[in-house]
Order: C-alpha cells, then structure tokens, then sequence
C-alpha cells in the first residue's frame, strides 16, 4: 500500500530485503572481498588525507600550537559518533552509511536531507583534497626543476581576491617583503592569466587531472582499488612518522609560547578545518555490501582509524607548530612549507612525493564512497535508477562513479579552498548529529527484530544529563560573566544580521540542550548518544551565521529535488 507521508520508514527487515533483491548480498550486484585491515586503512586514507596534508595549516594559523588540544577534544567527539555508526553499520550492513540509518530512525524527508548534504561530505570533501593535492604536485614539479604557469594551478577565486587582499595591506603599512608568499603567487597567477571572451583564465589543471584518474580507478573495480589503497597509506604513515622524528629536531619551545596567542576564539576558529580532518571514519559504512563481515569489522575499522589517526594529529600539529612560528602556517603545502623553511630542501621533497601519493588515498576512498550512497538512494527510487546500475564486468556502479567524477573535477577547477572546507564541515557535523538521534530514536522502540553484534555501551544519562546541564550553565556563568547578556544582545540586534543570526544559532543550541536534558530524565536516555548529539550541534554553532546561510540554501535546494521527483519516484510511494 502507498504511504503519502514524508516522514514514511522503512524496516531494518524490509531494507535488508531490498538489498538482497538488488544484489547487495553479493549474487548478482557489488563484489565481497573486504576485511577488517582493508576497512582502517580505507578510513586512515580518508581521515589523514584530508587532514595533515591539507587543512591543518590553516587551523595552526588561526589557533596557534594549542590547535593541538582542539585536534584531541574532536578525536573524542567523533568517538561518541562513531560508536552510533557502528551500531547502525551493525544493524544495517548496507552501502547506505548515514542516509539509510536515518531513513530507519527519522523517515524519508529526513534521510533524503541527509543524503543530500552527504554530498557536501564526500564530493565536496574530495574537491578540497584534490585542490590540496595540486598544491603538493606542483611543488614537487618545481623542485624538479618543471615550472607550471601560476594560473594553470589556483582557483580563480583565490586568485581574483589577491589583488584587492594586496593592496588592503600595503595600504595598511605592510612592506611587500613582509607579504606572504602564497598570496604573492595568486596575484602574480592572476596578473599573467590569459583573457578569453574579457574573463580572465585561471583554473586548477592538476586537480581536475587527478581526479579524472583516481575516478577510473574507482570505476574499474574495488580489489583494484583496495590493493592501491593499502599501498598508499602504508607509504602515508611512513611519511607522517618521518615528519615527526625529522621535524622534532627542529623543534624551537619559543614558538609554543604562547600556547594558546589568539585565545580560545582562535582555537575555534579551526573548528571546521578539524572537523574536514577527521571527515573519513564514517566513509567505512558506505563500503558495507563489499565487506567479508561488515557486523563485525566495521565497528572495529572505524575505533582503529580514529585512533591511529588521533595520535598522528597530535604529534604533527606540536611539531609544526614548534618548527615555525604558527602565523606562518597558511599555506595549502605546510608539511613540505615547514622543511622549507629550516632549508631542509631535501625532506620538503620527500613530503611533496609522500603527500602526492598519500593525498591520492584520499581522493580515493570519497570517490568510492559517494556512488555508493547515490546508488542506494537509487535504489530507494529517491534518484533515476541509472545511479544504482553496476558494471557487468568490473561490479562496481559506473555510472555514480562518472558523474562522482564530474561534481568533484568541476568545481576543483575554480573553487576555493577555505569556503569549501567550511561548507563541508556544517554538513558533516548535521550527518554525525542525526546519526547519534536516531540511535536514541531506534533504541526508544525496543524492537526485539534488531539484533546488532555491536551495540552502544548503555549508560544512563538520567541523572548525569540534568546535572551537567545544570553544571555548564554554572562554569559558562562563571567564567563568562557576560556571556548570556551578550547572547540576548545578539538576539536583539535584528539591523545586524551576522550578530542577530549567530545569536539565534546559539540560542536554539541551548533550548535544544534543555530539551534533551528533560527527556533523559523522562526517558531514561543512553549517555553516549546524547553527547554525541550535543557535541555535534555545538560545533556546528561555532562555524558562524553565513556557514548557516549557505547550509540552509543547500539544504532548500535539496528539498526542491525531494518534492519535485524523488517524493513521486520513491518505492514507498
């Protein structure tokens, strides 16, 4: 029977159905072959990809050697999620990671809003990897002597923006010998682009190359790419473990003092630069079909890469950050910038070699993970069923893969860096918050029919909730005298839109907080869920209101789709 509701579920039984009708147990659809070591090195590839080799400069630039707390307290964060994934990844051993979590827990509308920004996550994330990678390859080239016109190797919108950002500081007093390098070379990038049609040309050649080659690769098969992948992160970690003990000999205390110079608001400001690092441990689940025993090897891959990764984070940030001073650290290449800068030329090399391959890890394990979430919403009738076709001969679904290729190529061309960093994290942090909801959702049902070999540890949050949340309050009352003044300032301030948003974001942060707390009192709820939903939503009110603008306008595009085709072409309809 039809159900005209938005908010339709579907069973854990009636998915599971589905995917064996489609082939997802491995007769007729994706090829099994996946273990355990396969699965931590699929989410170390993802998790340091996008994080030591591209983002990390940036947040030590904001927030100094204290970074490296941020990088610890996220770590914990993700934990809490990551034990929500993997009793979902448990329970449902589908490629459909958080989209078919929420579809079970929240309904249709839900899981297709999700699925929707788990394009942010994924395709985007590859864009800001790809980009980060072209950084590396034409540094590479340059030491070997190739130079690559500037404008054949920058965003345009990094480059257009130099000219104004140069002469604002010469204005202000700065000697061009003080100016920094990377801003240098956008506007020289700009200045020597050739005109076509009055448009000045400037694109990211390398990184849409290499993503054209890392899409074939996904496109011919998953032994293939997992054999290349295990190669890559094994030369990754070496790598990162040479950094560290090279770069500690260069290590100067001076530079971690201060250890915090911006203040905490510095340190936050690395919010979304931390959050993009860690964006890899839930690509694990979207390999779920291809696994040997996704019950019981997911859940392990996803603690393993985290932790592994974690430590990784840490040392890497206090070496950089001890290596140079910390306001030094803006650049696309900071491991090879480092090395530069002590004149260790020879190392800087072998980081860009090192970064090259390892940055193609990365690059890889998105390009696998976003067809496969295309594929079961495809599946659901929520996309053309073209999405979920597999290859005859190489069973992997080509036809995700090639317009995976094309969304991430595309924009890597002329995107910039930072504001797509920004705009992945805010859609990551909305995946990891509704996934820790929908196990308190799943859990409230009692269903005897779930019978997952990984479940959350229950502890309960019916006194602990009440009580911490009556404990912030006090230390935010405390330590910030002004802080709820100033809140209800902001929200007053409806002439300045900035104050008057991030106001009200941080409001409804609050009364959300207030009404978890009552229904853990009320419900009796599991802890580690809860403050897996918290954290979550608190972070995603640290990446400020025009984050949030951009958010919503993503998000009211995807319900545009939703109601236009995919409401009508849904099975349950």
């Amino acid at each position: 029977m039809a159900n005209n509701s938005i908010f339709r579920k579907k069973t854990v039984n009636q998915i599971l159905n589905d995917v064996k009708e489609a082939g997802g147990d491995g007769s007729h659809g994706l090829l099994k072959g996946l273990n355990l070591r396969d699965l931590t090195f699929f989410g170390i590839a993802a998790i340091i990809g996008g994080g030591v080799f591209s983002t990390i400069g940036q947040a030590a630039a904001n927030g100094g050697p204290a970074i490296s707390l941020l990088y610890l307290g996220f770590a914990i964060a993700c934990v809490f999620s990551a034990y929500c994934y993997a009793q979902f990844a448990s329970t449902l051993p589908i490629s459909g990671s958080a989209y078919t979590y929420a579809y079970t827990s929240f309904g249709e509308i839900v899981a297709w809003i999700l699925g929707w920004n788990l394009i942010l996550e994924y395709g985007i994330s590859n864009v800001v990897i790809a980009i980060s990678w072209s950084d590396y390859f034409t540094t590479l080239l340059e030491g070997l002597g190739f130079k690559i016109p500037e404008y054949l190797t920058l965003d345009y919108l990094t480059a257009s923006r130099s000219i104004d950002k140069y002469n604002t500081l010469i204005a202000e007093g700065t000697s061009p010998e003080a100016i920094p390098t990377f801003l240098l070379n956008a506007k020289a990038a700009w200045e020597s682009a050739p005109k076509l049609f009055g448009f000045r040309f400037v694109a990211d050649i390398p990184a849409l190359v290499i993503t054209a080659a890392v899409t074939y690769l996904a496109y011919i098969g998953i032994k293939e790419s997992t054999k290349a992948n295990n190669f890559l992160v094994i030369f990754k970690i070496a790598v990162i473990l040479m950094v560290i003990v090279v770069g500690a000999a260069f290590v100067q205390p001076v530079n971690w003092q201060p250890f915090m110079p911006e203040g905490l608001g510095g340190v936050m400001k690395g919010v979304s630069a931390i959050c993009f690092a860690y964006i890899g441990f839930d690509a694990i689940s979207t390999t779920a079909e291809e696994c040997k025993d996704p019950q019981r090897d997911i859940p392990k891959a996803m603690m393993w890469s985290l932790g592994i990764c974690t430590v990784l984070y840490v040392a890497i940030a206090l070496v950089l950050t001890g290596m140079v001073n910390y306001k030094e650290l803006a650049v696309g290449d900071p491991l090879a910038f480092v090395f530069s800068k002590v004149n260790k030329n020879f190392i800087a090399g072998v980081v860009s070699v090192g970064a090259v391959i390892a940055t193609t890890s990365a690059i890889l394990v998105y390009q696998l993970g976003q067809p496969r979430i295309w594929m079961v919403m495809s599946r659901d009738g929520l996309l053309p069923k073209k999405f979920s076709s597999i290859h005859p001969k190489y069973k992997t679904p080509w036809f995700a893969t090639i317009i995976t290729g094309f969304a991430v190529g595309i924009p890597a061309l002329f995107m910039n860096l930072t504001e797509l960093t920004d705009l992945t994290s805010i859609g990551t942090l909305f995946a990891f918050a509704l996934v820790c909801g929908g196990i308190l959702v799943m859990d409230s049902r009692n269903d005897d029919s779930q019978k997952p070999k990984f479940k959350v540890p229950f502890i309960s949050a019916k006194y602990i909730g009440p009580v911490s949340f009556l404990a912030g309050i006090y230390i935010i009352h405390s330590f910030i005298p002004t802080f709820f003044s100033n809140l209800l300032s902001d929200i007053s301030q409806t002439a300045d839109n900035e104050k008057f948003g991030n106001g009200l974001v941080m409001a409804g942060f609050f009364l959300i907080w207030l009404a978890v707390t009552i229904l853990s009192y009320l419900k009796n709820l599991s802890l580690i869920p809860v403050l897996g939903l918290l954290i979550n939503l608190y972070l995603m009110t640290q990446l400020g209101i025009h984050n949030w603008y951009r958010f919503f306008y993503w998000c009211l595009i995807g319900f545009i789709i939703y109601f236009i085709y995919s409401y009508r072409k849904s099975i349950l309809a």
